[in-house]
């Protein structure tokens, strides 16, 4: 494995550190319907900083992710280059991009880019929320170590096996590859995977019940396939009364060649069979060389589901020429060059979401935008209110991934789907990452946060909440922003230098005893804010109030 131990771990927590908080700046123009940040969101900016950015609001609260990363074949030619600040990192970086198949540490880049992703994304993942994450056999066996130790063994779901092509690589040097892998995992054991529906074939039903006229067919009490002797599962060999009064065991019936009869088992218990015999589900036949034998009737049932299963051809998710395909129907002839089909990703949401549940979709690697093509499709198809948060951090986030979403909202008269043809609604906030929310620019007045951004992150920071920017404001004159039933947190602020240097912005003691009485009323203990107090933790500690001063606090965990 790549010495993700010595260079990975120690240069990306260092990057982690170093890559500051910017908080998202809507823009109304690039956006459609109500520009909104708690809505659909599509986000251009470097993926580490978009997420760090999202984790105020949404930590913890992302249902369902999905992403498609550089496989790193060798052919990209990517660059690993996060724009952070440290100069140690950047040399590294400078010396070692881009990334080609002759590049002997391409195997450690890649590991390094990841790992401070899947951190943040795990962050993000709700208690029962499930990670899908697309890849090839270049990174396969490091995803699924890398993967093992960030979500844990115990968290790992599936690796899905893609038939993506439907025609040989007739060029291919050895084996012609026609496969991806779709590597999923779960946050906690909360999660659960949703059953699929499936039609069954009504032709196998030749049988039908006199009383009730309803088909079935017969499927043999004897268990078949693997532990299915008597010596697997001595317990469940045991003799059943025929009609004639005789008594059955269940024997394996004879094959050509044998003298010898072998014992099996029943599928079932003997009081799952008195159960079911008096239910009348249950059949025993005539058989010309074993007598009677008992047989369970399986009746046609339209509501049937199953597991989703582990392989999936393109006859059922499509393939690479259908993405093509879709995507130059909406944009034109290679627009993207490797899109994923939009029924994959439906098949993907759908396993790990409800429609009825609000859950919140996040694609941190968007390209296309096919994330956001499925989840409309989805909440069009099932009346679901699925949201849907995209990163992209290439210049084409406005010109093809947002421009297919745009498109797909409003609809596309010569598409082929109906659905599509008419437009499949709704809207979304394009954003942009402001300015860095640094200890600089609180002291020098430049590039300054709003009092909701601030809050938010100090929120998030200090006290690991997550809360919507857009319901945190200065409620009273006091700052207070936001109650969690424990805590009220204030915040003394105004993105003015002016305000942070004057008498506003200190914690007076009329003020500290003020929020501590208030704090009192309410069953609560007080957080506050702040530039500058006139009296030590000690007095406020008697008031009941906990002061945190800026910028610091910002930078204790930032």
């Amino acid at each position: 494995m790549p010495s993700l131990e010595f260079k990975g771990k120690s240069l990306v927590y260092a990057h982690h550190l170093t890559v500051p908080h910017r908080p998202l700046v809507v823009d109304p123009v690039r956006s459609v319907g109500e520009a909104g940040a708690n809505g659909n969101l599509i986000i251009h900016g470097d993926n580490l900083e978009a997420l760090k950015a999202l984790l105020p609001r949404y930590a913890g609260r992302v249902k369902c992710i999905y992403i498609d990363p550089p496989y790193n074949t060798g052919n990209e030619g990517w660059t690993y280059n996060d724009n952070v600040n440290s100069p140690l990192l950047q040399e590294w970086f400078k010396e070692n991009s881009p990334v080609d198949g002759e590049d002997l540490e391409r195997h450690d880049k890649w590991l390094c880019m990841m790992w401070p992703r899947l951190h943040l994304l795990r962050e993000l993942l709700s208690e029962d929320g499930v990670i899908f994450v697309s890849i090839d056999d270049n990174e396969q066996h490091h995803l699924r170590m890398l993967m093992d130790e960030i979500f844990g063994e115990e968290n790992f779901l599936s690796s899905i096996m893609w038939h993506k092509s439907y025609s040989p690589q007739m060029d291919a040097a050895g084996f012609s590859v026609s496969h991806d892998y779709i590597m999923s995992y779960r946050r906690s054991g909360l999660a659960i995977v949703n059953r699929e529906p499936f039609e069954q074939n009504i032709e196998q039903f030749r049988f039908t019940e006199a009383a009730t006229g309803r088909p079935y067919r017969r499927r043999s009490l004897r268990k078949e396939g693997s532990n299915s002797l008597r010596v697997d599962a001595p317990r469940s060999w045991f003799p059943l009364t025929g009609p004639d009064g005789t008594q059955v065991f269940p024997y394996k019936p004879l094959r050509a060649g044998e003298s010898e009869r072998i014992e099996g088992v029943w599928r079932w218990s003997h009081e799952t069979y008195s159960k079911r015999l008096d239910n009348g589900e249950v059949e025993w036949v005539l058989t010309d060389n074993d007598g009677w034998q008992p047989y369970a009737k399986q009746y046609v049932n339209e509501g049937a589901d199953r597991p989703p299963g582990t392989v999936w051809t393109y006859d059922e998710v499509g393939h690479t020429h259908d993405a093509a395909e879709e995507v130059a129907q909406l944009l034109g002839p290679r627009a993207f060059q490797t899109p994923k089909p939009v029924a994959l990703l439906k098949r993907l949401i759908g396993i790990a979401t409800r429609a009825d549940d609000d859950p919140i979709v996040l694609d941190s690697f968007a390209g296309s935008g096919t994330t956001a093509h499925a989840v409309l499709a989805l909440n069009r198809e099932d009346g679901g209110s699925r949201k849907f948060i995209l990163v992209e951090c290439e210049d084409y986030a406005d010109s093809v991934t947002a421009e297919r979403v745009r498109r797909v909202i409003a609809g596309v008269p010569e598409a082929k789907d109906e659905a599509l043809r008419d437009g499949l609604g709704g809207s979304f906030a394009y954003c942009t990452l402001g300015d860095a929310l640094t200890i600089e620019g609180l002291l020098t007045g430049d590039g300054m946060p709003s009092f909701a951004a601030l809050a938010a992150w100090l929120l998030h920071t200090a006290a690991g909440v997550t809360a919507a920017t857009s319901a945190l404001s200065p409620l009273d004159d006091d700052g207070l922003f936001y109650d969690d039933g424990v805590s009220r947190f204030h915040l003394l602020y105004e993105p003015d230098i002016d305000f942070l240097r004057g008498e506003d912005a200190v914690l007076t003691e009329t003020r500290a005893r003020r929020i501590g009485e208030d704090g009192r009323r309410n069953g609560r203990k007080a957080v506050v804010f702040a530039a500058a107090k006139y009296l030590g933790q000690r007095e406020l500690s008697e008031y009941g109030v906990t002061f945190s001063q800026l910028p610091y606090e910002l930078h204790r965990r930032g």
